[in-house]
């Protein structure tokens, strides 16, 4: 029996008569091959006429406890399996629920970068254990290589926003890690077990260019690649009365449709029906009126040189087809509404106007789960006064991009919106949390808090827009109809 001089493992070859029966770490894993041949436990290992020792006697055996080879196949396992973690957070979500084939084909990617990481687990174990299998080392160096790919893509993508969040620590680990297990492996020389390496090489390069090509593509090109358009009417249909009424009631027809290439979310929209007075202006000098008084900051974007000091007010107003709900690629909606007037009506003519704040839906998700509160019910904490805040009811819920490389290395984001059938609503996307505070906010407080360069950087990204159309009619001219058979 000849026992071999230990590799740089410490592991020992044994042959029996120039075959190889059998490797040990130490002389008890020895005796144990020994007992599985049938020799007994009492033999004499040292009996040179029976045993022949290479590179060192039976006392020798560098790995006899074996701490650093089980630390090194820790440090690599622990590393894995947490690598294999994110490239299954990341893709999961983007191959299942992203709105373009070049979104889930990463999302795609990244899950088969995690199966191929799952897969060099138990590589681990064999490379720095009894080398079974030939190809267990290139198996964990690809491993490493994906791994190191993933971090240092994520640590890009957040240093563009540098906002900290505390999974950087966790690819700033995976990082370290990936540099320190590549340079154990770079030291093993492992490629020397790969068959054919530059074809191994190849297939890294090509995997990791497929990826950074559909990556690009689904972050910059699609979201431009497909126009925006709204088709929005607001009008008003032949009114309503009959001799012995003193009210008028005239039809308000609104109608939205996606004739675009994009769905989206209606974040909030909003139709207002207002009733407006003017004055006169025999002389022809309305147009002077464009502007306010000299030092005032205000000023009218429509002027006529024979009307002037024009008072609005609004009459109607509500939602048209509510707040976080969606506008498909072709999808229209309809809605009516009834104006109730006096006849006798002071207002000269009406403005019908239709607007709704949008979400792109391929840029972003809206969660399912929407808070709407009202400025005026009391809650544990309480709300912020009326007289204080105004009346308003507050949307607000989680927007999540629809590439998850960006959600794991951004703050939350969150859309919020006011409405109020008295003032203009308006919706934003902001990092700011408003669930679990102990009051809603007012308006101004909630304007307070923005950050006016995020808010339009947010905006931006999630391509946030906002959209109107108006009709306006003479209201002698709606009696005139009234009148008419």
């Amino acid at each position: 029996m000849v026992v071999e001089p230990p590799d740089r493992r410490g592991l020992r070859r044994i042959t029996i008569h120039g075959k190889t029966v059998g490797s040990a770490w130490s002389l008890r894993e020895l005796r144990k091959v020994l007992r599985r041949l049938g020799y007994p436990d009492d033999m004499d290992l040292d009996d040179r006429s029976r045993v022949h020792w290479r590179g060192g006697d039976s006392s020798f055996w560098p790995d006899d406890r074996g701490w650093r080879r089980r630390l090194v196949i820790s440090l690599m396992i622990v590393g894995l399996l947490g690598s294999a973690g994110l490239h299954f957070v990341i893709g999961w979500a983007d191959a299942l629920g992203a709105l373009t084939f070049a979104q889930r084909l990463v999302g795609v990617l990244f899950l088969l970068a995690g199966v191929v990481q799952a897969a060099a687990l138990p590589a681990v174990v064999d490379h720095w254990g009894r080398r079974q299998v030939k190809l267990s080392g290139a198996l964990v160096l690809l491993g490493v290589l994906m791994a190191l790919a993933t971090t240092t893509l994520l640590l890009f993508l957040w240093l563009q926003e540098h906002e900290f969040i505390r999974t950087v620590v966790v690819f700033v680990g995976l990082w370290l890690w990936s540099l320190w297990a590549l340079h154990v492996l770079i030291g093993e020389k492992v490629w020397r077990g790969i068959p054919h390496p530059r074809k191994f090489a190849a297939g890294v390069t090509i995997t990791a260019t497929l990826t950074a090509v559909s990556l690009g593509y689904s972050i910059l090109y699609q979201p431009i690649a497909a126009p925006l358009h709204f088709v929005l009417r607001a009008e008003f249909g032949k009114p309503l009365t009959d001799a012995g009424s003193p009210y008028l009631h005239v039809p308000l027809k609104l109608y939205a449709k996606n004739a675009g290439g994009i769905p989206v979310y209606l974040v909030v929209d909003d139709y207002t029906v207002t009733g407006n007075v003017a004055e006169f202006v025999p002389d022809g000098q309305g147009m002077e009126e464009w502007k306010a008084d000299e030092g005032e900051i205000y000023w009218n974007s429509d002027a006529q040189a024979f009307v002037g000091g024009i008072a609005s007010e609004i009459i109607a107003s509500g939602q048209f087809q509510g707040p976080w709900s969606t506008l498909d690629i072709g999808e229209e909606f309809k809605m009516e509404r009834m104006i109730t007037l006096p006849k006798d009506t002071k207002f000269e003519t009406l403005d019908a106007v239709l607007s709704f704040t949008f979400l792109r839906q391929d840029r972003g998700k809206l969660d399912d789960d929407l808070y709407a509160d009202p400025s005026w019910v009391e809650a544990d904490g309480g709300r912020c006064a009326p007289d204080d805040c105004g009346e308003y009811v507050i949307y607000h819920s989680r927007v999540r991009y629809n590439t998850n490389l960006i959600n794991v290395t951004r703050k939350p984001r969150y859309v919020v919106a006011f409405w109020s059938p008295t003032e203009v609503t308006e919706g934003m996307v902001t990092s700011i949390n408003l669930t679990g505070r102990e009051k809603s906010p007012s308006i101004d407080e909630m304007y307070a808090e923005l950050d006016d360069d995020e808010t339009q950087r947010e905006a931006e990204r999630y391509g946030l827009g906002w959209v109107s159309v108006n009709s306006e009619v003479s209201v002698k001219g709606l009696l005139k109809q009234a009148e008419q058979p």
